[in-house]
């Protein structure tokens, strides 16, 4: 009898098949048991009757626990009335294990609760859902950029100097000398965009950032694309563009998680280019408007990154940061020295920043200059200016942070949904 999966069982109607997997729930009436069946990729019900299968079986079915593990063997058939629209008519079961009391019930939990017990949580049809949609996120970005011609090249975690301020550093020893986790690919991916043209790295990055927000992670993804000969209206293009690209795309495969998690879909569908842009100036008069004034210079919080996007239905850029309130890197505007050629991409519906970016400097001295500015000694830098002595080029680039995107696509509340196992201000267990 084929082994199937569930996402798949629409290719097996009419055919016996055998699922392998977890019981979610359970109800019997009479000589028939209903058992939901999840086996990561889907969930089904399982239609046990005392008429079509053993004695052994029928015990079996009736001795499951919720989340106990098990084999079951039946024909599928379409059902418009079951969960997902199809059945299994059970004729065997087998028990791999029978789970203990599980911890985690219908009843309502704390957040410590679930976080505490995140490694079974996870097995939660919101949970899953949600992680599936971040799945297929990744994937689509990663599609986005290898079919336009970028190259992934992927940067080191251990690194000897920071690249987004020396005040969020996790510094650890490497064999008798400091070395820090990465708080970003971005230098390294200057060097091999020098190689390549258009490169992107993925992975992890982490900021000691004492921050204890809806929106913050000590341990976060980025995918990160840094393009030679692109200037700031091109970095904004690439941005806009990979961005509707993977809406698109959840919109087209993950309906069915989206419709788990509640999310008001008709948002998303609004996502389309381009996207409208706003300065920093223009920034502050929305926030003006709206009775929030800050000292200009300032970058903007969370709390202000929510009242400019309620002006707009798609993400919004904002352009043109000062000098003082982006990193050492960034570009200066030669019309307007004090502000950079910096972008931030702010999703809609009150999520904030979900790419940050911009052109970087490309001239020796002025990158010299800063380092001097920014108090940074040279030596660990000393590479990162050697780009700008062989064959230097104007360039851009941007790091779009995975959890918060997901969690502005899945419409949740905090990005401690939108990670498998989130490292969070005092938590690190499980």
């Amino acid at each position: 009898m084929p082994k199937a999966y569930i996402e798949n069982i629409a290719n097996f109607v009419d055919q016996e098949v055998t699922l392998q997997g977890w019981l979610y729930n359970k109800r019997s009436s009479g000589k028939i048991q209903f058992l939901l069946v999840r086996d990561g990729s889907g969930m089904i019900q399982c239609v046990v009757s005392r008429a079509d299968v053993s004695s052994d079986a029928w015990q079996a079915g009736e001795a499951l626990t919720q989340e106990s593990s098990l084999e079951v063997s039946g024909r599928v058939r379409a059902d418009k009335r079951a969960p997902g629209g199809y059945e299994l008519t059970a004729t065997d079961l087998k028990v791999v294990q029978i789970a203990e009391e599980y911890p985690i019930t219908p009843k309502e939990h704390g957040v410590d609760f679930l976080m505490n017990n995140r490694h079974l949580w996870l097995r939660s049809r919101r949970q899953h859902a949600a992680l599936r949609v971040r799945a297929e996120i990744i994937h689509a970005l990663q599609e986005f950029y290898d079919s336009n011609g970028f190259v992934r090249v992927d940067t080191p975690i251990l690194t000897p100097a920071a690249c987004e301020g020396t005040t969020t550093l996790f510094e650890t020893d490497y064999f008798g000398e400091p070395a820090y986790l990465s708080q970003s690919g971005q230098l390294y991916n200057e060097a091999t965009m020098m190689a390549f043209g258009r490169v992107y790295c993925y992975g992890p990055t982490f900021r000691a950032e004492k921050s204890k927000t809806r929106r913050h992670l000590m341990e976060f993804w980025m995918i990160e694309p840094e393009i030679a000969y692109a200037d700031l209206d091109e970095c904004m293009r690439w941005e806009e563009e990979s961005v509707a690209y993977v809406v698109r795309r959840v919109l087209q495969t993950r309906a069915a998680e989206l419709e788990v998690l509640e999310r008001d879909t008709s948002r998303l569908q609004k996502v389309a280019v381009p996207f409208p842009r706003i300065s920093y100036d223009e920034a502050l008069e929305i926030l003006k408007k709206a009775g929030e004034e800050i000292p200009w210079g300032e970058d903007f919080g969370g709390g202000h990154e929510t009242i400019i996007s309620e002006d707009f239905e798609k993400p919004v850029f904002i352009h043109g940061y000062p000098t003082k309130a982006k990193a050492f890197y960034m570009q200066p505007d030669p019309q307007r020295p004090e502000v950079t050629l910096s972008v931030d991409l702010i999703a809609p519906e009150g999520y904030g920043e979900i790419i940050g970016g911009g052109q970087r400097i490309h001239d020796l001295n002025l990158l010299e200059q800063r380092l001097e500015e920014y108090n940074l000694p040279r030596e660990p830098y000393e590479w990162y200016l050697d780009l700008r002595r062989y064959g230097s080029v104007p360039h851009s680039g941007y790091g779009q942070g995975i959890e918060r995107t997901v969690a502005w696509i899945c419409g949740l509340e905090h990005v401690r949904e939108t990670i498998p196992f989130p490292r969070l201000l005092y938590r690190m267990y499980p």
